[in-house]
C-alpha cells in the first residue's frame, strides 16, 4: 500500500487491479484533486479492507479493479470466481454502515458471478454474454478515443459543480445495461447509443480479434455515462471515464472525480442515502 502526502479534505482507499492502467498519470490524479488524501490498495489484497474495520480512517472508497474475472490469454478466454462469503460480509456492512463508493470506468464490469454487485453500481459491463435482472443480453460494446459532448443534467447536484451545461472529452465509451430506474442521472453522452455499428465487442477483443464487430450486435444502450443512486445506507456515484492518461489529465474529469468523492463522503450525501434506503424498506 502506498498513501499519498496529501493532508486535507477526504480522506480515500483507492482500488485497483484486475485491469492495466498507466500507474503514474492515475496517481496523479488523486494527487492533483487536492486537498484529498488518499489510500492505494490492489486486489485481491484490498478485498481484505473492504469492511467497517478496515476502512474506519476512509470516508469513501474509489473502485478502480475489475474484480471476480481473470484474462486468461489463453482459451477460455476468461476464468470467472465468485467473491468469497467474507467478501460479500464486508460489502454488506460497509453498506449498512453508509460508507460513500465511487465507481470508475471498468470497475462496472466487477463480480460478473455476483448480481447483486450491478444493483449496488446500477449497471453491469459484460465481457461475455450473461443475464441481468433475468434478461439475457450479449457481451457489451466499448470504442477507444470517442471525442464526445457530455450534457449536464442536473447542475445543481453537487457532482456537477463547476461542469457549466456540457462539456467535451476524450474517452472509452460503452455500450451496455444500466438500471436507468435505480440511479439519479446526472450526465449524458451525445454519442449514438443506439447504432450498436459504433461499438465493438469485447468477447471478440478477448478472443484475439481486437476493434471487431463481426457477428455481433447489440440492444439500443443506455447514453447515461454518470450517475449517483443508494446502495443500503452508502451513497454510491458512478463515472464512466477513465480509460487512460488523456482523460487523466483532462480537467473536467478531475473536476467531477473531485465532486463525486467529496459528495460521496459528505454527511449530506449519507443521510440522502439512508432516506431513500428507509423508503425502499417500508
Amino acid at each position: 500500500m502506498t498513501k499519498s502526502d496529501v493532508s486535507t479534505g477526504p480522506r480515500l482507499l483507492v482500488v485497483t487491479g484486475g485491469h492495466p492502467f498507466e500507474r503514474e498519470p492515475f496517481e496523479a490524479v488523486f494527487d492533483a484533486i487536492a486537498p484529498s488524501r488518499w489510500t492505494h490498495a490492489e486486489q485481491p489484497e484490498a478485498h481484505a479492507l473492504l469492511s467497517p474495520g478496515g476502512c474506519v480512517d476512509v470516508d469513501a472508497i474509489v473502485f478502480y479493479d475489475i474484480s471476480g474475472l481473470r484474462f486468461t490469454r489463453s482459451d477460455p478466454p476468461l476464468e470467472l470466481t465468485s467473491p468469497s462469503p467474507s467478501v460479500i460480509a464486508g460489502f454488506h456492512d460497509l453498506l449498512d454502515a453508509g460508507k460513500g463508493l465511487v465507481f470508475l470506468h471498468h470497475a462496472v464490469a466487477s463480480w460478473p458471478l455476483w448480481p447483486e454487485f450491478a444493483e449496488i453500481v446500477g449497471a453491469r459491463y459484460l465481457y461475455q454474454p450473461g443475464s441481468l435482472r433475468g434478461v439475457d443480453f450479449p457481451d457489451s460494446g466499448y470504442r477507444f478515443d470517442v471525442r464526445h459532448r457530455v450534457e449536464v443534467l442536473d447542475p445543481t447536484h453537487p457532482v456537477c459543480a463547476g461542469l457549466g451545461a456540457t462539456f467535451e472529452l476524450t474517452d472509452e465509451l460503452y455500450l451496455f445495461p444500466v438500471f436507468e430506474d435505480s440511479v439519479v442521472p446526472l450526465l449524458r453522452t451525445d454519442f449514438p447509443m443506439d447504432d450498436p455499428t459504433q461499438f465493438f465487442s469485447p468477447d471478440l477483443a478477448i478472443r484475439g480479434k481486437r476493434n471487431s464487430n463481426e457477428g455481433w450486435t447489440h440492444p439500443v444502450g443506455s447514453s447515461l455515462v454518470g450517475w449517483v443512486k443508494n446502495a443500503r445506507n452508502s451513497p454510491v456515484a458512478y463515472l464512466q471515464f477513465g480509460d487512460g492518461p488523456v482523460t487523466y489529465a483532462d480537467p473536467s474529469f478531475r473536476r467531477v472525480l473531485d465532486n463525486a468523492v467529496r459528495w460521496a463522503a459528505s454527511d449530506d450525501a449519507r443521510s440522502w442515502a439512508s432516506q431513500r434506503f428507509e423508503i425502499e424498506s417500508c
